[in-house]
C-alpha cells in the first residue's frame, strides 16, 4: 500500500534528476516535501518503518526514516542501519533523524570514528563535527586535525565529506586552530573545485571557514 502510494508520487523527470546525483537504488522518482507529507499521518511506526527498510527502495527508506523509533533501536541495529546504506541522501537523514536523536550516540560515534566500514566511519565523522560545533570539551581537537591531514586524502569520497565537515567546524569555531584547519584544507585541495550553485557557500574548507567567520564577524557587530 505504502509502496503503492510512493510510486503513485514519482516522476520519469526526477527519477533522472536523483539519477545523475548519483542515486543508484531503486527509485520512483518522488519529491522530497511528498515523502515528509506521506510521513505526517503515520506518525511513529516502527515495525512499518523496519518493512519498509528492507524493501532497498530509496524514497521508502527515506520514509522508513521519519516514522522510525531511535529509541526502539539497539546500539548495533542502528550500526546495521547506517553499514546496509549507500545513498548520501538516506545516510544523511538517517543521521539527522535517527543517530542524532539515538541515546547512545556517543558511544557510536567513538566506535564508527575507528570502523573500516565507509558508511559507518562517515556517519562517526558526522557526529564527531557536531560536537567540535556545540559540545567540544573532551574531544582532542589537534588530535582530529592530526587523523584529517594523513587520512582525508585517500579516504572514499564519502568519508571525505564528513571529514570535511569536521575539519571547517574546527576553523569555524576554534579560533587558535583556525590557522592550521585553514592550512590543511589549501594544501589538501579536497573540493576546490566543486560545483557550487551562486549564492550556496563553496564546501572547499577555506573557503567555507572564511565565508562562517565572516557572518559570525557581522552578526556581532
Amino acid at each position: 500500500m505504502i509502496l503503492n502510494d510512493l510510486e503513485g508520487l514519482g516522476s520519469e523527470k526526477l527519477r533522472g534528476q536523483n539519477a545523475n546525483r548519483g542515486v543508484h537504488s531503486q527509485q520512483f522518482g518522488v519529491k522530497l516535501g511528498d515523502i515528509r507529507k506521506l510521513a505526517k499521518p503515520l506518525g511513529t511506526n516502527h515495525a512499518l518503518a523496519l518493512d519498509l527498510w528492507q524493501t532497498e527502495v530509496f524514497e521508502a527508506r527515506l520514509l522508513a526514516i521519519l516514522i522510525i523509533d531511535p529509541k526502539a533501536l539497539a546500539a548495533d541495529e542502528v550500526t546495521a542501519l547506517v553499514c546496509a546504506n549507500s545513498e548520501m541522501q538516506v545516510a544523511d537523514w538517517l543521521s539527522a533523524y535517527v543517530i542524532k536523536k539515538h541515546p547512545n550516540k556517543e558511544t557510536l560515534r567513538a566506535d564508527w570514528m575507528q570502523a573500516p566500514h565507509p558508511m559507518a566511519a562517515r556517519a562517526g565523522w558526522s557526529l564527531t563535527a557536531e560536537r567540535i560545533e556545540k559540545t567540544p570539551d573532551g574531544l582532542d581537537l589537534p588530535a582530529l586535525l592530526d587523523r584529517i591531514e594523513a587520512e582525508m586524502p585517500a579516504a572514499p569520497p564519502e568519508v571525505q565529506w564528513t571529514m570535511n565537515m569536521a575539519l571547517a567546524n574546527i576553523g569555524i569555531h576554534h579560533a587558535a586552530l583556525r590557522p592550521r584547519a585553514l592550512d590543511i584544507g589549501e594544501r589538501l585541495g579536497i573540493f576546490r573545485d566543486y560545483p557550487t550553485p551562486k549564492g550556496c557557500t563553496s564546501p572547499f574548507a577555506p573557503l567555507w571557514i572564511g565565508e562562517m567567520v565572516r557572518r559570525q564577524a557581522v552578526a556581532t557587530a
